[in-house]
């Protein structure tokens, strides 16, 4: 296959990326896929899977949303990254690579999101009902109830949570958002805007589903925690066709099963899109 690095323009900084096409045969469909927090294009199912979808004639643009890694080297001595990222910021970066591939000529590409790319994905296939399909791999649940459950489970300031919520929406009150503070469990170190923001802004994965419109496929491992990665609440909620498969052992990064999983996928949207 051929490996294009590319540059997406936003409103500030530009996000890198690759484009990946058929080396031989046409470009019969093409998709986006949207890495989880603290993730980048080159890690993941942004990594694992394009070879296994360019086989099949399906084009892959992998990207870093300007939320990527947990803290990056910007111009200078400038900071960014996961720590820093805003919902808002995360689902105009979608729409800023979609708008990317309209200029090459691809309109309306399938979207695979994992983890909290999951959840974006989501509200992006809502916000663009003629996405001819979206995969869903471990989409959290979004919302307001995301980081309690996060937090019960382990991660996301664990016990310490109430206490670091105020403490982080006290620095925003007091201009004091982009001060980094640690954060036990996971990420580990967030911005105070960045914690309230994750807390309060993130779309509702399973609300998104009453206002679906696209089919859907909804893949979770055996060894997550059902409650944080909806899935049969979701397809209980779709308004569109949606397939859930629960993976036998197997956990949230879907590690030993790249494969198959790719192959899975690569099946699905086979049946399930028309190519061009």
């Amino acid at each position: 296959m051929n490996l294009e690095l590319v540059s997406i323009e936003t409103d500030t900084i530009p996000l890198d990326g690759i484009f990946y096409t058929p080396r031989n045969g046409p470009v019969r469909a093409v998709a986006m896929f949207f890495h989880g927090n603290c993730h980048n294009f080159y890690m993941g199912p942004s990594r694992f899977m394009p070879a296994t979808l360019v086989a099949e004639g399906i084009a892959c643009l992998a990207f870093n949303r300007r939320g990527h890694d947990m803290v990056t080297s910007l111009g200078g001595r400038d900071i960014g990254g996961g720590s820093f990222q805003l919902a808002h910021e995360a689902l105009a970066d979608n729409r800023y690579a979609a708008q990317w591939l309209r200029g090459r000529g691809f309109a309306n590409p399938v979207v695979i999101g994992h983890s909290n790319g999951g959840v974006l994905a989501a509200q992006y296939a809502v916000d663009h009902p003629d996405t001819p399909a979206v995969v869903l791999m471990s989409a959290h649940c979004g919302g307001r109830t995301i980081v309690p459950l996060m937090s019960k489970n382990g991660l996301f300031g664990r016990e310490q949570l109430p206490q670091l919520k105020a403490q982080a929406q006290q620095m925003v009150a007091e201009g004091r958002g982009e001060e980094l503070m640690l954060l036990p469990g996971w990420w580990w170190v967030a911005s105070a805007e960045c914690i309230v923001d994750f807390a309060e802004n993130m779309p509702d994965t399973v609300a998104c589903a009453s206002q679906m419109k696209v089919p859907v496929l909804f893949l979770r491992g055996d060894q997550e925690v059902a409650e944080l990665y909806p899935a049969e609440a979701f397809a209980a909620a779709c308004s569109s066709p949606c397939e859930v498969r629960i993976l036998p052992d197997c956990g949230h990064f879907y590690s030993g099963h790249e494969q198959s999983v790719s192959a899975l996928i690569a099946d699905w949207l086979r049946k399930t899109i028309k190519f061009a």
